[in-house]
């Protein structure tokens, strides 16, 4: 009788063990999420246990393109953490693209580049701790590997001229405009983003012939890329950006001001009790002040 306990006792305690084990594993259907994750969802989740760690560090699917957008420019990404970040991809990453992240540095860029010669895709946009001489920098050593870049992405990227933008068609061997997205505006003969109307009665368009140009000389919706005509009446928004009469009727107003916020800057809205909507920036301010 003490032998048949002792023998119940321990297959027990063996499959106590054994399902102890399983829940310590994460569910395999969760390893299938990870490469769909953004970077920093993706590097939490291997600090959570061992075995997504592992995964993560075996799987080169999750490195092959890595994308950090700092909306609101926390500047989290810095040179240390970015080159800490793509080694993981082992020389494997194909396409590099930052957006805000402004304490990316010339040399962190070149190193990344240097260790990750396969990238075809690079783009830096608004990241303005880099260079235009930086920005070359990094192409020159990535046509050093026979690496041809499909698209270049460097708008934000301060003090550009023509001579920089001449020498980064040269090395990407293209007179394509689409390679990359600054170009010399037709109208004040500088190196900026072109737009063109996409409205097909577009008054610009119909007088003129064209009306393709940089921001500053042509005034266009942020919401839809439509020209904004001079003497149209202004529809007052609550950021810096203009928007077109159909956009600003369209996108949710300030419960105080009734000002729209474009969806680029969306993330300002401020929330009170007792509003059903949004209150933007200036107005809180006049309600935290009372």
């Amino acid at each position: 009788m003490n032998m048949e306990s002792s023998h119940e006792t321990t297959h027990k305690q063996h499959q106590m063990n054994q399902d102890s084990s399983n829940m310590e594993q994460p569910h395999e259907s969760l390893y299938l999420v990870l490469p769909y994750l953004p970077l920093f969802e993706l590097l939490a989740m291997a600090q959570t246990c061992r075995s997504f760690n592992d995964a993560l560090n075996s799987d080169i699917l999750p490195w092959l393109n890595i994308v950090v957008y700092d909306k609101v420019r926390r500047s989290r990404l810095s040179d240390e953490v970015l080159i800490k970040i793509t080694s993981k991809a082992m020389g494997r990453l194909r396409s590099l693209i930052l957006v805000n992240c402004g304490k990316v540095t010339d040399d962190g860029l070149l190193n990344v580049v240097a260790n990750n010669p396969g990238i075809n895709k690079l783009h830096v946009t608004q990241c303005t701790g880099l260079t235009a001489e930086g920005i070359i920098k990094a192409v020159t050593t990535l046509n050093q590997h026979n690496t041809t870049l499909k698209t270049l992405k460097i708008n934000g990227i301060s003090n550009i001229t023509k001579e920089h933008l001449q020498t980064l068609h040269s090395l990407l061997n293209s007179d394509d405009s689409s390679s990359i997205d600054v170009e010399i505006c037709p109208k004040c003969d500088e190196p900026r983003m072109v737009y063109g109307c996409p409205s097909e009665t577009c008054n610009r368009k119909r007088t003129t012939g064209s009306c393709r140009g940089c921001k500053f000389c042509v005034l266009r919706c942020e919401e839809c890329g439509i020209c904004i005509e001079f003497d149209e009446e202004e529809n007052e928004v609550a950021c810096e950006d203009m928007l077109c009469e159909g956009c600003w009727i369209s996108l949710p107003k300030c419960d105080f001001c009734n000002k729209p916020y474009c969806n680029k800057h969306a993330y300002k809205q401020c929330v009170v009790p007792g509003s059903f909507g949004f209150v933007c920036e200036a107005c809180y301010m006049k309600i935290d002040e009372n």
